[in-house]
């Protein structure tokens, strides 16, 4: 009897191991986890957009001339297909546990070099800065991007009011820490709290935000309110939700994946088709919300930005520096 060859299964084609866990989990789980757990899936394949977060609007905005020419994801998928440790390693866990979140009031403190170092109220912050809102790419390590229509104001003008000094070469952010709000920070899932940075010359790009919100209205708290970052030519692992605190360093800070898996997670996480990750290709990418069996498209270099960021790594191996 004539045998038909089993084709070779790709590495990235095969069921991650804590994936596969998590779904012999779902048995014993509630009813709400179980929906959100399946949502996720489903909302990964473009097939069920589901009713989120309705924030309050946001009034005093400009539309930016640096935003894409791109129509973006539908905000039922934005909102219910995320990234956030702090609240569940599953992409539907941040829109059912993140409501524990509080966020109002909220205060993030700038220290290191700076001139004017100390604790500021959020709300005052919004004062004194200019909201535009700007369409950006965010593309994810594991091969999936959106569009997200992005409320926010530029990092760059915040830094400029802290007075940095000549020694501030890097920022370091951080986000908040605490576990009852937060109850993915009960597992060690990574080392919290969750920390992140740049070089002061990436902080200080035009493109560099810090969102507040997404279409029109307060930042969802599975997105990362009430203040994230946004770097949009880097990988979303870049974009640390929830901040608290800002910290200019003369030292390269240390960051919460490239501490867990410095292999697989460089400091700088440019978006980058040439550099594989470990585990998975880069080359190409998933859109999400895409109609079921879209083909997936070829990755840009920096995320499409590479017009207004190649020259911050002139000269760099970006192989070796990744």
């Amino acid at each position: 009897m004539a045998r038909k060859k089993i084709p070779a299964i790709k590495e990235n084609e095969v069921t991650p191991l804590q994936l596969f866990n998590n779904s012999r989990s779902l048995i014993s789980a509630s009813r709400r986890q179980f929906l959100a757990q399946g949502a996720g899936l489903l909302l990964a394949s473009g097939l069920m957009p589901t009713s989120g977060w309705a924030g309050n609007k946001i009034t005093d905005y400009k539309r930016s001339s640096l935003s894409l020419n791109e129509t973006p994801t539908p905000y039922e998928y934005v909102t219910t297909y995320n990234n956030f440790y702090e609240f569940g390693t599953s992409k539907g866990d941040p829109a059912v546990n993140a409501h524990l979140l509080k966020t109002k009031p909220w205060s993030v403190t700038i220290e290191g070099e700076v001139g004017k170092p100390g604790v500021y109220d959020l709300e005052d912050i919004l004062k004194r800065q200019q909201l535009e809102e700007r369409i950006y790419r965010l593309r994810c390590v594991e091969a999936w991007s959106m569009v997200v229509p992005w409320i926010g104001f530029s990092l760059a003008d915040l830094i400029k009011q802290m007075e940095p000094t000549s020694k501030a070469k890097y920022v370091e952010f951080t986000t908040l820490y605490d576990p009852e709000q937060m109850p993915g920070q009960k597992r060690r899932t990574l080392k919290w709290p969750y920390t992140e940075g740049l070089r002061i010359d990436e902080a200080m790009n035009p493109l560099t935000l810090m969102a507040t919100g997404l279409y029109g209205e307060e930042m969802p708290n599975q997105n990362g309110a009430p203040l994230r970052l946004i770097v949009p030519w880097k990988y979303g692992f870049k974009s640390i939700k929830s901040i608290v605190k800002i910290r200019l360093t003369e030292q390269m800070p240390k960051t919460s994946w490239n501490e867990s898996a410095r292999h697989e997670y460089g400091f700088y996480a440019n978006v980058n088709p040439s550099v594989s990750h470990p585990r998975w290709s880069q080359s190409r990418e998933r859109v999400i919300g895409a109609p079921l069996f879209t083909p997936k498209r070829d990755t840009e270099m920096f995320n499409g930005y590479g017009e207004q960021v190649a020259e911050l790594y002139k000269g760099m191996n970006l192989r070796r520096f990744f």
